[in-house]
């Protein structure tokens, strides 16, 4: 019995772990790629603000990216050290 209640854990987590991994990846392109077009239009609007909105448009796509990765690093978390096991 304590053998099919730790194997039900271990394939909810994978579950889990494929949704937090997958729904981050979808959001950081999707975000990703409505800013990098936001960028380009409004560089075509006003080609003079094009290196102060580059740097910002870099900046924002490092921390969508990093919003990304802390999800990845929580779901290798349960990966390899699940702690609901115990």
């Amino acid at each position: 019995m304590e053998h099919q209640f730790i194997a039900l854990i271990q394939a909810n987590t994978a579950l889990a772990i494929g949704i937090i991994i997958g729904l981050g990846a979808i959001g950081a392109c999707i975000g990703i790629g409505i800013m990098g077009s936001k960028f380009l239009e409004s560089a075509a609007r006003q080609p003079e603000l094009v290196p102060l909105l580059q740097g910002r448009m870099f900046l924002l796509a490092g921390l969508i990216d990093a919003a990304f990765l802390i999800g990845v690093a929580i779901a290798m978390f349960f990966a390899f050290a699940n702690p609901l096991i115990k």
